[in-house]
C-alpha cells in the first residue's frame, strides 16, 4: 500500500526532471527573479529544487516538492573547499596564523553571502516598494506636473538601482578586469532579465523627454517583487492577511498575464520613440539605444518567448498591408528584418 501511493508522486518526479525547462521562457523567468546567493545558484541541488517548484507552480499542482535541507542549500557553497577545511584543522599547531586566518575568511564567505542575501532582498523590496508609489503618482493625471515629472525621474533611479542590485546579488562581479574575463562575465549576464530593466531604467533616466508610457513595464516588475517578497515574508502579519495577502496571490497566479503585457507595452513604446523623432522631443540616441534593446529581448531567452508571440500577431496584421497597398516599402521592410534577425 505503502508503494502504491509513492508511485503517482514518483512518476511526477521523474515528469518534472524530464520536462525542457530550457524552451520555457517561463523558466527562464522564473529563475531570473530568485534571489539567492551566487554560490548557491550555481549549485546542482538547488537548480533542481527550484525547478520542482516551478513545475509544480505551472505544470502540475499536485507535485509534491520537499522543503530544500539546510545541508544541501549549504553545501553549494562549502563544495569548493571541504579538504581545504579538514587540512586547517588537523595541521592548526603547525600554522596557526596561516589557518587561523584562513578559517576566519572561509567561515565568513560561508555565513556572510546568506546574511547579505536578505540584506539585498530588505534592500531592494523597500526600493520597489518605493517605485511602486512613485510611479503611480507619476502616472496619477491629478497630480501636479512638476511632482509627477519628479516621481517620474524617482522611479527609473529605483528601477535602476534595484536591477543593479539584482544583477550583482545573482552574478557577482567579474573574477578579472581583463578583456577575456569581462567577455566571460557579461555573457551571461547581457541576456539577465534584470539586466535589462537595468538599461531600460537608465535609458528613458537620462532621456529628456518624459514617456510616462515606460512606466508600464516598470509598473508589471515592481509589483511582482513586492508581491513575492511580501508572500514569502509577511504571511503571519495579520496586516498582510486582511488587505495584501489576495493582491499578492492574484500576481503570484498571473506572472505569464504581466509579462505579457509588459512586453506588448515595451514594444508600443518602441513605436512611441520612433514617432517622437518627428517631433520637437526628438533623441535619436534614445531611438537607437531602445531598438537595439528591442531586438535583445526577441532573442533573449527570459523575454523571448513573450516578444516574439507580440512581434508575431504584429507582422501578420502589418505585412499583407504592406505587400497589398503600400509595394514600394518592401526593400525597407526586407532590409529590417535583416538587421532585427542579424
Amino acid at each position: 500500500m505503502g508503494e502504491e501511493r509513492e508511485d503517482p508522486q514518483k512518476l511526477k518526479k521523474i515528469a518534472a526532471a524530464a520536462y525542457d525547462y530550457d524552451n520555457d521562457p517561463r523558466w527562464a523567468d522564473y529563475w531570473s527573479n530568485i534571489l539567492i546567493p551566487p554560490r548557491m545558484a550555481s549549485s546542482s541541488d538547488v537548480i533542481d529544487h527550484y525547478k520542482r517548484k516551478f513545475y509544480q507552480r505551472f505544470i502540475d499542482p499536485d507535485l509534491v516538492v520537499e522543503a530544500m535541507s539546510s545541508s544541501s542549500s549549504s553545501q553549494g557553497s562549502r563544495r569548493s573547499a571541504p579538504s581545504s577545511a579538514s587540512s586547517t584543522t588537523t595541521n592548526e599547531p603547525v600554522r596557526s596564523r596561516s589557518s587561523g586566518t584562513t578559517a576566519q575568511t572561509s567561515g565568513s564567505s560561508a555565513t556572510n553571502p546568506s546574511s547579505l542575501g536578505m540584506d539585498r532582498q530588505t534592500l531592494q523590496f523597500s526600493i520597489n516598494a518605493w517605485v511602486l508609489v512613485v510611479a503611480v503618482l507619476a502616472i496619477f493625471p491629478l497630480i501636479p506636473k512638476s511632482l509627477s515629472n519628479r516621481a517620474y525621474r524617482l522611479s527609473f533611479m529605483g528601477t535602476t538601482l534595484s536591477s543593479l542590485i539584482s544583477v550583482y546579488s545573482l552574478y557577482g562581479k567579474p573574477r578579472a578586469w581583463n578583456m577575456q574575463a569581462l567577455q566571460a562575465y557579461f555573457q551571461p549576464v547581457v541576456v539577465a532579465k534584470d539586466f535589462m530593466n537595468f538599461i531600460f531604467g537608465l535609458s528613458f533616466l537620462t532621456a529628456p523627454a518624459y514617456f510616462r508610457f515606460a512606466l508600464i513595464p516598470v509598473l508589471c516588475r515592481t509589483v511582482e517583487h513586492v508581491a513575492k517578497f511580501l508572500r514569502r515574508n509577511f504571511t503571519r502579519s495579520t496586516l498582510y492577511r486582511r488587505y495584501l495577502e489576495e493582491p499578492s496571490v492574484w500576481v503570484e497566479s498571473n506572472i505569464t498575464t504581466l509579462s505579457i503585457l509588459s512586453s506588448q507595452s515595451e514594444i508600443a513604446l518602441g513605436f512611441l520613440v520612433l514617432a517622437s523623432v518627428f517631433s520637437w522631443q526628438r533623441n535619436i540616441m534614445l531611438l537607437f539605444m531602445y531598438w537595439q534593446q528591442l531586438k535583445l529581448m526577441y532573442h533573449a531567452p527570459a523575454t523571448g518567448g513573450y516578444h516574439q508571440s507580440v512581434w508575431a500577431k504584429i507582422g501578420q496584421t502589418v505585412i499583407p498591408l504592406i505587400h497589398r497597398y503600400a509595394p514600394f516599402l518592401n526593400g525597407l521592410l526586407s532590409a529590417a528584418q535583416r538587421w532585427w534577425f542579424r
